[in-house]
């Protein structure tokens, strides 16, 4: 057989089906969708009990023919990136070497973030499983696929609110994220969705489906009435339809297209997303100033920012209801030297080339926000606020260490100002990364 008609070969990887849920209602969802999923022979549910973190204990719960196995483990930091490095990681690794073993459940614990979760399978190196080469669980199991579970009740409050998970008693007091994060992060990276409705009201139910719709665009979605209620045959037909261009726990390229799937792009009873793009910098000082038009009555943002105070550097920006991080995301192209841009993805280069500017490069702004109520005209009547005028522009092009002096409220040895920052946890286990508003 030719080469050009080889079969690729099969991937023997265990598969492994991600749950997440917020608490209450989600997180009921979270265990009845598990245990239907562990009724089918050679399934196995893990799941963490982080309710004692804070002290440094944390139970691990599996599930297997219908008997329950509870590990008590100990934690030097007792923290959620230690729990994933020192158990769930090596754990997954042993699962998979079992033939008895021919998927496995993660349902995920409100604190760990399926997101994180994903990653650490993808990236993190797994050393000392006997009988195993060093290297990332990647190498032993494969995402099937993410389902998030949430209650029609009050997901969209929660996904509007800047509320963190330890206000609400989910978390020590160092982790700063907020429930919004973790309500826009769960829906934004599943592949599939479960909402429960009763005892929603329909208009809050109509609201959130279109923020879904928006959201997740890619994934499938189920509304049934509550967590009891839900049925195997219902997540099968669920996780069934998903194709082979979902996500199924793949990272996200910041310098890739915003807007994936085919969202709707018109407004539907308040609910819209808002593309804003442009070809000239920001002025930080007035960025940092017109900031608040993006936390009220908004979603999410995200999106690449040319800050003109730093013209190395893609700004990266990202909003969860009223709480935002805004960090780095590499180089320009531009501003990369030979030996980078020979490492830089080519499909990036290809895209940037189309927008090319003699002098700036790639440089430029394109953020996608989605609103609830939110009115869509200031907003970008803000963001064009915060622009570098004509007189700014030719100081940009011109006298760049004139714009170097300028006020940068981001810059990264600036102490923000404003009384509600925070460091923001990359995890959400306390490891600061960036600045949050």
């Amino acid at each position: 057989m030719s080469e050009s008609t080889q079969r690729p070969e099969r991937d023997r990887r265990t598969p492994v089906v991600v749950i997440a849920g917020l608490p209450g209602r989600g997180a009921d969802g979270v265990r009845r969708a598990a245990s239907l999923l562990g009724a089918e022979p050679g399934t196995v549910v893990v799941r963490h009990d982080l309710t004692e973190l804070r002290e440094g204990v944390v139970r691990r719960i599996v599930e297997l023919d219908g008997r329950e196995t509870v590990s008590v483990l100990e934690l030097a930091h007792g923290c959620v990136s230690c729990t994933l490095r020192a158990d769930l990681l090596p754990y997954l690794c042993l699962l998979a070497e079992r033939d008895s073993v021919r998927r496995i459940v993660l349902a995920l614990d409100p604190a760990f973030e399926a997101e994180a979760v994903c990653q650490a399978i993808r990236e993190v190196t797994v050393a000392g499983v006997v009988g195993r080469v060093d290297g990332p669980a990647g190498r032993s199991v494969r995402i099937e696929a993410v389902l998030t579970c949430l209650d029609g009740r009050d997901w969209l409050s929660d996904a509007l609110g800047d509320e963190t998970l330890s206000e609400r008693g989910h978390a020590t007091v160092e982790d700063d994220r907020t429930i919004a994060q973790l309500a826009v992060g769960q829906v934004e990276f599943a592949d599939a969705l479960v909402a429960f409705d009763a005892g929603a009201d329909p208009m809050d139910c109509m609201r959130t489906a279109a923020v879904l719709a928006r959201l997740a665009p890619q994934a499938t979605v189920s509304w049934v009435a509550d967590p009891e209620a839900l049925h195997a045959d219902d997540l099968y037909a669920l996780l069934a339809p998903i194709d082979e261009n979902a996500r199924r726990g793949a990272g996200f390229d910041p310098h890739g297209p915003l807007l994936r799937g085919q969202p709707p792009l018109d407004a539907e009873g308040g609910v819209q997303l808002v593309e804003f793009e442009t070809d000239r910098p920001f002025h930080p000082d007035r960025l940092h100033s017109a900031i608040d038009v993006l936390l009220e009555g908004v979603v999410s943002v995200r999106g690449r920012v040319w800050l003109a105070t730093q013209p190395d550097e893609v700004v990266w920006l990202e909003s969860a209801g009223g709480g935002m991080r805004i960090g780095g995301a590499g180089k320009w192209l531009a501003a990369m030297t030979p030996e980078e841009l020979e490492q830089a993805d080519p499909a990036r280069s290809v895209m940037a080339s189309l927008r090319w500017h003699e002098q700036f490069g790639d440089r430029h702004t394109s953020l996608v926000i989605l609103v609830n109520d939110a009115d869509a005209d200031e907003i970008r009547h803000a963001l064009h606020w915060a622009l570098v005028d004509e007189d700014e522009l030719r100081q940009v092009r011109f006298a760049p260490e004139r714009v170097a002096q300028w006020e940068d409220p981001f810059g990264d040895q600036h102490e923000e100002p404003c009384e509600e920052t925070r460091s923001t946890p990359v995890t959400g286990d306390g490891h600061s990364r960036q600045n949050e508003r």
